[in-house]
């Protein structure tokens, strides 16, 4: 019997209640018909896209594999703040370390947090030129592409190419994941694309332009089925589409750091650059990790914990909860070197900046400061969606929710590997 086969594809910000258009679409209709479907899967705290994908890849919560933010912790920096490009800052194995040590052969293209991550053999990372006159090659090299595959899967799609611009960014690793699939036919691949999550950042959760995002994952969706035909792996093959999170739309991005400024919790100069602090607020969205920078100072853990709940209960700050580390661990899953987690009222977004005006202008180019965004509590809004179709996938089996901690787990057990590790468990019942 021929070994299975599982190639993963997160359509970051997709939702259950896109399906009613894509079931209109031939490949996304085949897809379900002949496959199975979990509605609506329970994503992590917080709920963005580093920290879910690194959730979705290894089975386990934050509070395990230590990823909390998209971006590294940089306190006082203000723009172009790196974000953990590079698999050294995730604690825990992972789907790809599974596969590698039952034989596989693994792959990526843009799966977060995957930069030289020493069990995928065939790696393009999300990752991009971060300097003015970064040379191209030498960019994916530094993040562990292979020049094997930078020839025969990069260096083609190269020209013209504009990163971090969407559709064309996303075409590009599809046609990337194509080659890998037809050059090396590996076991295990693993995909992300950003298109819709832009769309919906930049215009709000359902509109013409989301649509014409979902019309683009049909045509990626073929372009892999037709790879693996002229690979001659199709009938080993098991095809998941899947999603990390949703969004709510915002009507204003707060900064709570004003508030910890004029309480003498953040001091700045005259031309606004951090001199010192003792508490911090770091965005994640629609929600933020509040830090201190001396946590055994118990006078400055009172005076931020009663100043946080004060800016809730007046009810203007955009905070609709205020948790401890302990409490948040203890209902989420999530702990770190943070001392408290701020929540979304619903319509607000945060901020990092200390300095006013207190609202924040809308700013397209950030993720937590568009028309639409996320990083709320994983029970808000419209939920993310798991569906996969292949000769180990029974048909027509629908559940209504499952935790994104069972995805991996499930392509274990498909391929035949095993992760001790893991926090879920194999979505059993869509397998036969």
């Amino acid at each position: 019997m021929a070994q299975s086969r599982v190639i993963v594809v997160s359509a970051d910000a997709m939702v259950y209640e896109d399906l009613a258009y894509l079931r209109q679409r031939p490949n996304f209709k085949f897809m379900l018909e002949h496959g199975s479907l979990v509605k609506r899967c329970r994503t992590i705290y917080p709920t963005i896209t580093y920290p879910c994908h690194t959730t979705m890849a290894s089975g386990v919560y934050p509070n395990k594999h230590k990823l909390i933010n998209n971006n590294e912790l940089h306190i006082g920096m203000k723009k172009d703040v790196p974000w953990t490009w590079f698999h050294d800052a995730v604690k825990s194995p992972d789907i790809f370390t599974a596969a590698k040590r039952a034989g596989l052969k693994t792959a990526s293209v843009f799966w977060p947090c995957t930069g030289n991550h020493p069990d995928i053999d065939y790696l393009v990372d999300e990752y991009w030129p971060q300097f003015e006159g970064d040379d191209v090659r030498d960019v994916y090299l530094r993040s562990g592409t292979t020049p094997d595959v930078y020839d025969k899967c990069v260096a083609p799609y190269m020209k013209g190419l504009k990163i971090r611009s969407h559709p064309a960014t996303d075409q590009f690793l599809i046609d990337c994941a194509c080659d890998m699939i037809r050059h090396y036919q590996p076991h295990l691949l693993m995909i992300h694309t950003g298109n819709i999550d832009a769309y919906r950042h930049n215009t709000g959760l359902f509109n013409d332009k989301v649509t014409q995002g979902l019309e683009e994952h049909e045509v990626w969706l073929g372009q892999l089925i037709e790879a693996t035909k002229a690979a001659g792996v199709y009938e080993e093959t098991n095809f998941f589409i899947i999603s990390d999170h949703g969004q709510l739309e915002i009507t204003r991005s707060i900064k709570p750091n004003v508030v910890f400024a004029d309480h003498g919790l953040i001091e700045f100069d005259e031309k606004g650059d951090l001199t010192d602090w003792k508490a911090f607020c770091y965005s994640s969205g629609m929600s933020a990790q509040v830090y201190l920078k001396d946590p055994s100072d118990r006078a400055i853990y009172d005076k931020t914990y009663a100043l946080l709940k004060h800016m809730r209960d007046e009810g203007i700050y955009g905070i609709s909860e205020v948790w401890t580390t302990e409490e948040i661990n203890e209902l989420e899953h999530l702990s770190g070197d943070f001392s408290f987690v701020i929540e979304t009222d619903g319509y607000t977004s945060f901020a990092n900046e200390w300095t006013r005006p207190m609202i924040k202008q809308f700013d397209l180019s950030d993720y937590r400061f568009g028309r639409a965004t996320h990083g709320y509590h994983p029970d808000k809004g419209p939920q993310p969606t798991f569906m996969g179709f292949g000769p180990d996938i029974r048909q027509g089996v629908e559940i209504e929710r499952r935790p994104t901690v069972d995805e991996a787990p499930t392509y274990a057990k498909i391929l035949g590997c095993e992760m001790p590790w893991a926090d879920g468990t194999p979505i059993t019942e869509i397998l036969k």
